[in-house]
Order: structure tokens, then sequence, then C-alpha cells
């Protein structure tokens, strides 16, 4: 089940793309927990479910998965918000 973060990246992400229905959710749900389980656990980012920053990127990446098929690279604006949520929320060590 869904919680108040991935209900609002499908709302988000559905806004984004033009949809209405709710014909693709089960794969835009996908992609949306796809992303947010790569940025924890191979990116090593510590997810706050109350940050709009951490909502929308989750968002706009889950939109260039989509519309890319998963190919092609991540436009600049994509990568430089990534590398500063890494930088900011990221793993290492936890001292």
């Amino acid at each position: 089940m869904a919680n108040d973060f991935e209900t609002s990246a499908l709302d988000l992400v559905k806004a984004s793309l033009g949809y209405k229905s709710n014909v693709r959710d089960d794969l835009l749900n996908k992609i949306i927990a796809g992303v947010k389980n790569e940025l924890i656990d191979e990116k090593g980012i510590k997810l706050d479910e109350e940050n709009t920053t951490h909502l929308m990127f989750v968002v706009d990446l889950s939109v260039f998965r989509y519309e890319n098929k998963g190919a092609g690279a991540m436009s600049r604006n994509l990568e430089y918000r990534l590398r500063n949520l890494i930088i900011k929320y990221g793993g290492g060590s936890d001292e």
C-alpha cells in the first residue's frame, strides 16, 4: 500500500505527463518505487519524505525514466540535482 509520499509522487508524475486516468498507475508506481529504491539503496541518499525537494526529484526522475524507457543520458539538470542530494543527504559513514 502506498504512503503519502508515493501517492503524492504518483499524482505529480501523472500531472507532469498530462494523464488523468489510472490506466498507467501500476507502471508509474513501479517506476516511482524503483527510483526511491535506487536513491536509497544505490546512491545512499537518506530520503526525507516530508522534504518537497526530495519529492520533486523522485517525480522528475520518474517522469524522465518513463519518457525515456530507462534509456538515454540523464539531463544536466537531473544530474546536478542528484549530485546535490548525494552531497547533502548522501550516505557514507554514519558517524
